[in-house]
């Protein structure tokens, strides 16, 4: 099964996956009978039907907040960050749970079911009007007079939903774009090419659910109802787990490594215990098991971690795992440590898209949203806009722009992986300052009119004002999220890719619970100690946003600066097919200490 801990024998015929693909009963798989692009069709449709899922809810949640559970400008956007950020901090708890314990398979298939459970107990909470307030009172044209509170039961529940989804989706999130990946075989210089494109295809599923859920979910959400706006999505999701199961005779799966937190972890304590002793000039002198069908060659960068592997003369017994350990489990660690500045490089630009779901959807509220008499935008929806950049840049960039980079740079990706991200952080700053003018202007329009004293909050300008802003955080995303799941997957170990694909997510995570710091933050400070009430405030017009949205571009600079320099240190993993060549090359043998 899946979760054996031992190696497959692959047969020698070319025929069967060369990578150690098995079936869920372990044995080796036939390339003509599994995997490739026909198993994906199957994988890409969940990925779809999640996203529209995930999007109907965070892309109007901070108005249902507002609106249904009367919470305010800041405790609604840190509610939706939270929220947000726990979804992506699951993935770590989910790739762990998958590397040791379940496979990816059966995790993703466990997570998927209590996924639905908390959607199926959202709809049942936004449904009943016992489950949420009644309306608010309002008197006179603007202010609202009183609003009854939300009751305990009634916050329990609804975000009771809300953190099952979360904890569901930290299941599939990590492991079914591993699976999806596992599809095609690195040893195979055809189905290499088609894994290297499937990121960007991978994406365009999750873009396109993503539009859906901002184009029509949200507009039933906000003139239909909540209860048909979420059992859309509810009924969506278990479409697609059914349609996963029906490709399950197809899909190629991996084996179960053991802990790779525990591998990494032996690797660090084994050289701190050994920090005194001398690595030979000969790094094939370090300890190896030569039957590894993946054994990674030891290298120079990070050396202090190759005192790991090296043998103590004279000890007459078996060395301890935690005192002595392979090669290879020294340069997969060393492969997750060097991620780790990127890691820490993306946080920030996380919590810029942050922004769009929170304080760029109250921005939508203020501006006139009509087209023509009758129809007006949903708020939400707007960030449509967003998505059909992101889709756009997508495809170009598979299609186009990357077999013209690879003319000039012979690189198969059409520019390494860390320049696509510095392309997306930049225009993140670019996106960010853009807002802080724009939102200038709003305010200016606002004073002049007299509508910060009046109360009101809609600006008699055009809601397409936005559009620049939106435009460029979806052509950022695009460069931004597609690189990132990219490099952590491709720069992983080869035991460690639900790991390196969790660790991609989690700075989202990490990114939307700064966001609410931030917000929190700057909220009371301002409020505290500045001239006027403070930056943010429930009403808009008599807000500062564009001082807040500068302040993210300052930080998001000297965060692009970090990015440059750590990059600039980053070394690449060798390619998998890169690795096997050079075994199979003897008279290389000894030519193993490049960096």
């Amino acid at each position: 099964m899946e979760g054996l801990s031992s190696s497959p024998k692959v047969p020698a015929d070319k025929d069967y996956a060369q990578d150690g693909s098995v079936d869920l009963k372990g044995n080796p798989v036939l390339r003509s009978k599994r995997g490739g692009w026909f198993a994906c069709y199957f994988i890409v449709v969940y990925e779809f039907f999640e996203r529209m899922a995930y999007f109907g809810i965070s892309s109007n949640l901070v108005l249902y907040l507002t609106r249904e559970l009367h919470q305010g400008t800041v405790a609604s956007a840190n509610n939706v960050t939270y929220w947000v950020g726990t979804s992506y901090l699951m993935p770590v708890l989910g790739a762990f749970v998958a590397d040791v314990y379940l496979g990816r398979y059966w995790t993703y298939l466990i997570s998927a079911a209590l996924y639905f459970t908390g959607m199926c107990l959202l709809t049942v909470a936004v449904s009943f009007r016992s489950l949420r307030p009644p309306p608010c009172n309002v008197h006179g044209n603007n202010a609202i007079a009183e609003c009854k509170p939300t009751s305990t039961l009634q916050l329990t529940v609804f975000f009771s939903a809300l953190y099952i989804i979360a904890f569901g989706s930290g299941g599939t999130k990590p492991n079914i774009s591993t699976i999806g990946a596992d599809q095609f075989d690195d040893f195979d210089p055809r189905e290499r090419a088609h894994k290297i494109s499937f990121f960007n295809w991978w994406f365009l599923s999750t873009f396109l659910g993503s539009l859906f859920a901002h184009i029509f979910l949200v507009f039933i959400q906000d003139n239909v109802g909540w209860s048909v706006g979420y059992g859309i999505p509810t009924a969506g999701l278990l479409l697609s787990v059914l349609i996963f199961l029906a490709g399950t005779p197809f899909y190629r799966h991996k084996m179960v490594h053991g802990s790779p937190l525990t591998r990494m972890a032996r690797v660090l304590v084994a050289a701190a215990r050994k920090w005194n002793v001398t690595v030979p000039e000969n790094l094939v002198q370090l300890h190896e098991l030569n039957h590894h069908k993946l054994r990674i060659l030891p290298t120079n960068s990070l050396s202090f971690l190759n005192k790991a592997a090296v043998k103590v003369v004279g000890s007459m017994r078996t060395p301890s795992p935690w005192m002595l350990c392979t090669v290879t489990e020294v340069e997969e660690t060393k492969q997750m440590v060097r991620l780790f500045p990127i890691w820490i490089a993306s946080v920030i630009p996380a919590s810029m898209v942050a922004q769009m779901n929170t304080l760029f959807v109250k921005q939508c509220t203020t501006l006139d949203r009509h087209i023509g008499k009758h129809f007006q935008i949903p708020p939400a929806s707007f960030a449509t806009s967003v998505t059909i950049f992101m889709i756009l840049t997508t495809f170009l960039y598979d299609r186009y722009f990357v077999k013209i980079m690879k003319k000039y740079t012979a690189n198969p990706r059409g520019i390494t992986l860390l320049q696509r991200i510095g392309v997306g952080f930049f225009l993140h700053i670019v996106a960010m300052l853009v807002a802080s003018l724009t939102e200038n202007q709003r305010l200016r329009v606002a004073r002049d009119l007299g509508l910060v004293q009046s109360g009101k909050e809609v600006v008699p300008r055009t809601i397409f004002v936005l559009l620049p802003q939106f435009a460029l955080m979806g052509v950022a995303d695009s460069f931004m999220i597609v690189g990132l799941v990219d490099l952590f997957y491709s720069q992983a170990p080869e035991s460690m890719k639900s790991l390196g694909t969790s660790f991609s997510l989690t700075t989202y995570g990490i990114g939307n619970f700064l966001s609410s710091v931030l917000l929190s933050s700057v909220s009371n400070i301002t409020e505290k100690f500045g001239a006027r009430k403070g930056w943010i405030l429930n009403k808009l017009n008599a807000s500062h946003l564009d001082y807040y949205y500068a302040l993210l571009v300052f930080l998001s600079f000297f965060n692009f600066v970090f990015f440059l320099y750590v990059s600039k240190l980053y070394v690449y993993k060798a390619e998998v097919f890169d690795q096997v060549a050079e075994e199979d090359c003897s008279a290389h043998e000894d030519k193993v200490i490049g960096a």
